[in-house]
């Protein structure tokens, strides 16, 4: 929804109105990126940026970063561009990110999931590792970087203990379908899948795919075509 201006800035945009408009998924992608220039920009002292320096730098054009932020309102001083705070806290209103933490539990502390766990920014951005659950003994009762690893089969009851929003599945194939049984068994409704292979999940849960060997046959190809 768009909202005249009756002064200097555009930044009126109403949460739910904004959000009443369905946004493509590519586009919510992208609003990472932004926070993510923006809050590089934000570390040069950079006050104002315009929507064709941003798309410049993320190698976008200035109509789909234009595009993009019309789906949450209007954006934007005229004359001046963005000014990079502003638009920064307020992209991070939208994904939800601002201000709040999110509750995640991971299944399987393998070469994987030790690196997600130990990756920082996670942590920065409101996502806390609550529950770490492995099917390898040998592994439960460690702690790693401050979550002691759980038996899998706990991974249920933990979800629940934990209120856990967000689970994260880095367990072999043949373990991931009924990890993610367990999963929403606990009530989480969002997981991030790294198992390369399809699960089947209740329309109430989101569910993103990261498959890497996809992402290396896709440059694969193309690599072998320019060649």
């Amino acid at each position: 929804m768009r909202m005249k201006s009756s002064g200097r800035s555009n930044y009126r945009s109403n949460h739910r109105a904004a959000t009443a408009r369905v946004a493509p998924e590519a586009c919510v992608a992208r609003l990472s990126l932004y926070v993510r220039e923006l809050r590089r920009l934000g570390a040069q002292r950079v006050s104002y940026v315009s929507s064709r320096r941003l798309a410049q730098q993320l190698g976008l054009t200035d109509a789909q970063v234009r595009r993009d932020l019309s789906y949450f309102g209007q954006f934007g001083t005229s004359g001046r561009g963005h000014e990079v705070q502003r638009l920064h806290d307020r992209l991070t209103l939208i994904l939800g990110v601002s201000g709040r933490t999110w509750n995640v539990a991971l299944a399987g502390v393998g070469n994987l999931g030790s690196a997600l766990l130990a990756y920082r920014g996670f942590r920065e951005r409101g996502f806390l590792f609550q529950v770490a659950v492995d099917a390898d003994q040998k592994k439960v009762g460690r702690t790693v970087q401050g979550v002691v690893i759980a038996p899998a089969h706990h991974l249920t009851a933990l979800a629940k203990q934990h209120d856990i929003q967000i689970g994260i599945i880095a367990v072999p194939v043949e373990s991931a379908q009924e990890v993610c049984h367990q999963l929403v068994a606990g009530g989480v409704h969002a997981i991030v899948n790294f198992a390369p292979i399809h699960l089947e999940v209740p329309s109430s849960v989101w569910l993103r795919v990261v498959d890497l060997a996809i992402e290396l046959e896709s440059l694969a190809f193309y690599l072998a075509r320019s060649r």
